[in-house]
């Protein structure tokens, strides 16, 4: 398919589960709402999911309960999350957080709606020059970041390259990338990678830095310009070590149209003495715009694939929201997923070539989610606690009632007997004054004769007057 050709009305099958998967619906962490699968690798499985406290969709990308005891997994898995997290730069996905839930550890990043580079490479075939530059161009951007942090990924190929609908290219996966410094975490019988795009080195003693990525990162090259990887063989093993022996043939010589400097470029970044390699994918992301200018390639929008993993998860978790209650349908059948090259691990025998090396890790994509509300919760917290709440406001707005009608009650009375008491006050001088000082004098000498008596002789005047 040409890659200038623009896609009419085009519809893929929804992949229905035959058996539910026992992580969907659940809520890892007290804060992940796990969705629908997207895809799985050999240890680990990504699903689209829900971030509820932030209400942000999400990718999880859970690993094999297996590995959950495994205290140097896991601290090779923390390590990862640590690092990758503080790397900023448009041609990574952003990891967001990590956990241990149960028995399954995750990893929490940035939701890429879209699909891999494998899908598209499925879906269109070899690339033309301008469209491997613009492919190129973040993934190396992505790696040339993680190169200055002294990190290494150790597994760059097409499953790992996410094309956003928007265009964006990102390289994912950090799952075997590590701390240069932080070594021998992993088993020594395991060669640690994928076998057709490991580095001469990663295959004959398991070590790897920034320029075994860029070995990666030129067979990717010479895929996306031809459409298949340049080693062939009856194993993953046998293809791993046909590079210890030859050379990447140039691209020119599978495919016609290919401009030379693009044959410099995967023969440079492919040669099998580390030295004779860009340094890091610094300096090869440099030596790719400068072929870019030469041959003044065009600028050119990445499309994503139409009928990718992702985008058929996002399908059958619209599909289940919009069907509530589920009424019986004839689930139709799941499409067939392109062939891909998974992670593996390529055990050694004891009559295979060279010594050990390292094991292998997953490999991840990435999902996407709609909001469904927690059951119980709003926003992480428990319903109870605002219910709890409300009851208690309730019940100390009647407290201020009842003491704010006390206070009023109280002062109302304290009003009622001052006001009665001058009343009476200022009836009884009244008369006395008005009797004159004769009487006033009588009062007087009658108080200061017998106190007892003053009561009856004041209410005798009161009569009088």
């Amino acid at each position: 398919m040409p890659w200038d050709y623009v896609f009419a009305s085009h519809t893929y099958d929804v992949p229905v589960a035959g058996a539910g998967d026992p992580l969907e619906g659940a809520l890892l962490d007290g804060r992940y709402l796990v969705e629908s699968k997207i895809a799985s690798g050999g240890t680990s499985t990504v699903y689209r999911g829900l971030d509820v406290r932030l209400d942000r969709p999400v990718a999880v990308k859970v690993m094999d309960s297996r590995y959950a005891g495994d205290d140097q997994f896991l601290t090779r898995f923390q390590l990862e999350a640590r690092t990758v997290a503080r790397l900023k730069n448009p041609g990574l996905v952003a990891v967001y957080d990590q956990g241990l839930d149960a028995r399954h550890p995750f990893l929490v990043m940035e939701l890429i709606e879209g699909g891999t580079l494998r899908e598209l490479l499925a879906e269109r075939g070899p690339m033309p020059p301008h469209a491997v530059a613009a492919v190129l161009r973040p993934v190396l951007g992505g790696l040339a970041a993680a190169h200055r942090a002294g990190l290494v990924h150790r597994d760059v190929k097409p499953e790992n390259v996410l094309i956003s609908d928007d265009g964006d290219v990102k390289i994912a996966d950090f799952g075997l990338v590590r701390a240069v410094a932080a070594a021998g975490i992993t088993s020594t019988s395991v060669i640690l990678g994928t076998a057709a795009y490991l580095s001469p080195e990663q295959v004959r003693d398991g070590n790897a830095s920034p320029r075994s990525d860029v070995y990666s990162a030129g067979i990717l090259t010479y895929e996306l310009l031809t459409g298949r990887t340049p080693f062939t063989g009856d194993s993953a093993l046998s293809i791993a070590y046909r590079r210890l022996d030859a050379d990447v043939p140039p691209p020119s010589a599978a495919i016609d149209g290919v401009p030379p400097q693009f044959d410099e470029f995967v023969q440079r970044a492919t040669a099998r003495d580390p030295a004779d390699r860009y340094t890091d994918a610094v300096e090869m992301g440099a030596a790719l715009e400068t072929i870019a200018e030469e041959l003044a390639l065009p600028h050119f929008r990445v499309p994503a694939p139409r009928n990718s993993a992702q985008h058929r998860s996002a399908a059958l978790h619209h599909s289940r929201m919009s069907q509530r209650p589920a009424m019986a349908q004839q689930p139709r059948p799941p499409v067939a997923a392109p062939g891909r090259h998974p992670t593996r691990q390529l055990i050694r025998g004891p009559g295979d070539r060279v010594e050990p090396a390292r094991p292998a890790d997953p490999d991840s994509h990435p999902d996407e989610h709609e909001y469904q509300p927690v059951s119980g919760e709003f926003a992480g917290i428990a319903m109870s606690e605002f219910v709890w709440a409300r009851q208690h406001a309730r019940r100390m707005v009647l407290v201020w009632v009842a003491v704010v009608l006390a206070l009023t009650g109280l002062v109302a009375t304290v009003a009622w007997t001052l006001g009665s008491n001058l009343s009476g006050l200022v009836a009884g001088q009244g008369p006395a004054n008005t009797a004159g000082g004769s009487q006033s004098r009588s009062i007087s000498a009658t108080r200061n004769a017998n106190s007892s008596d003053c009561c009856v002789f004041i209410r005798g005047s009161h009569a009088v007057s």
